[in-house]
């Protein structure tokens, strides 16, 4: 028996606009659902008439999907029929339409589960649960992007080099970037040779950067640097995590300042770790530098855009706090304990957690690229910042698990050492006062809300019909 499940949802821009934006690159991996372990492993073509294969682990299953595009009708329809893969049988329908507000985007899916009356029986509830999660979560981040590439539509498209361009940020920043027609240059740190595709040498090690490379580009975004979590910081992993970032930095910093052709705006990663332990105090871009390891780095590394800041070009320095998203990261390594039911506030609680969502990490490197007047320092945290307690709370609400056997303070200590003590039993209660006040609105300032998106768990309406 095939079944039928229907969504759709009303976008805030025209019809050939949505369309477009699913044309580009790195529309699927916008779409992807961050809790689902999906990679694309081999693409050819486009919506038009290509092909994609994608690579699903659940646990130790891997899974092979095969996907052809066919029925591509431009600015209205394009259809994904499984060639191969889970289901027995796969066709999901993209239809475009005008809308009064913009345009509306259905989505109709035929399928059929595996393993005939037996996949019937026990299958379809799992897939149509799933289905309506993953379609809320798409919806949601469709119209966020389309919005947001739309505040900037008569600009022109930027070539933009992004360090890093595979890790956490960069990927969601790269993907983002794309399907709103700009054009992204990864910085790599060894040559590239036969189709790898185009790229910048930017090896840090050897002081070597292409300038060529970077006078193609308009803008550089800088987001390398050595992960700070680890076990342990012991003496060799420090160094690393300073000379990785100051090094990169000034290397950067200096070729471009001596470029007269060359790109003039400069987006670098920094890390609100630059404020030290400060309590509950509420901190700003204002705040002079605290105490601490990463408080040390941090100044370091800002400093070392000294030559490109001299040298008239624009710098922007975004301070991450704890970017939110499964895929990776703090909330990555908390799951599993807290989905266990063993999930639980550590040491005293009350250190400060300056969180921010993924999607809103990825919005303010963008708003900071399209918004020319933007220099200096943004914090890119929620508005609202919690205490560890309440985090913890409120994941195991959204995880639907208690949360009642703490982590105490000396266990931290002892397992994580200095690293344990900057990381998790110290805090920040910082505020984006700079990046609200250059305009950027946040698509999550609500912790909760923030959680059930990319968990996929919210309840939001979408207009959505199954049958």
């Amino acid at each position: 028996m095939r079944n039928v499940t229907r969504f759709r949802t009303d976008l805030p821009v025209d019809r050939e606009s949505a369309f477009a934006w699913h044309e580009r690159p790195g529309a699927f991996e916008r779409l992807a659902p961050p809790w689902e372990e999906i990679e694309v492993v081999e693409r050819e073509g486009g919506i038009r008439d290509g092909r994609v294969v994608l690579r699903i682990s659940r646990g130790p299953l891997k899974l092979s999907w095969r996907l052809r595009h066919e029925e591509f009708e431009p600015g209205r329809q394009f259809v994904d029929v499984q060639e191969e893969g889970p289901f027995a049988h796969w066709r999901h329908v993209h239809r475009f339409e005008d809308a009064p507000s913009g345009s509306r985007l259905h989505d109709e899916i035929e399928w059929q589960p595996p393993l005939g009356p037996a996949g019937e029986a026990f299958g379809v509830p799992i897939v149509e649960r799933d289905l309506e999660r993953a379609f809320r979560f798409r919806h949601a981040r469709l119209c966020h992007d389309l919005a947001a590439h739309a505040v900037y539509a008569d600009r022109p498209r930027l070539r933009v080099a992004v360090s890093g361009s595979s890790g956490l940020v960069g990927s969601s920043l790269r993907h983002l970037l794309t399907t709103g027609g700009h054009t992204v240059v990864p910085m790599v740190r060894k040559e590239r040779s036969g189709n790898g595709g185009e790229a910048i040498l930017f090896d840090i090690e050897r002081g070597r950067i292409d300038e060529d490379g970077l006078r193609s580009v308009d803008a550089v975004v800088h987001l390398a640097g050595e992960p700070i979590q680890g076990l342990r910081w012991t003496a060799a992993k420090k160094r690393a995590i300073l000379e990785s970032r100051v090094k990169g930095t000034e290397l950067l910093s200096r070729t471009m300042a001596q470029l007269h052709d060359g790109p003039e705006t400069l987006v670098m990663a920094s890390a609100v770790g630059f404020y030290g332990d400060r309590g509950d105090v509420i901190v700003d871009e204002g705040a002079t530098r605290g105490r601490g390891f990463l408080a040390d780095v941090v100044d370091a590394w800002e400093g070392a855009t000294r030559r490109a800041e001299g040298s008239g070009l624009r710098v922007v320095k975004v301070r991450l706090g704890v970017v939110l998203t499964p895929r990776g990261g703090a909330l990555r390594s908390m799951l599993p304990a807290f989905r266990g039911g063993i999930g639980g506030r550590i040491g005293t609680g009350r250190q400060y957690l300056p969180w921010v969502d993924l999607d809103d990490a990825t919005g303010i490197f963008h708003h900071a690229l399209m918004e020319s007047d933007v220099q200096g320092v943004l914090n890119a945290v929620s508005p609202h910042p919690v205490p560890n307690s309440t985090f913890t709370s409120v994941l195991g609400r959204v995880v639907n698990r208690p949360t009642v056997l703490p982590v105490p303070s000396l266990a931290v200590r002892a397992a994580f050492g200095e690293m344990g003590r900057e990381l998790l039993l110290r805090g920040q209660r910082v505020r984006p006062a700079r990046t609200l006040e250059s305009g950027y609105d946040f698509r999550f300032d609500g912790l909760e809300a923030s959680l059930r998106h990319q968990l996929g768990r919210t309840s939001t309406s979408l207009g959505i019909h199954s049958g």
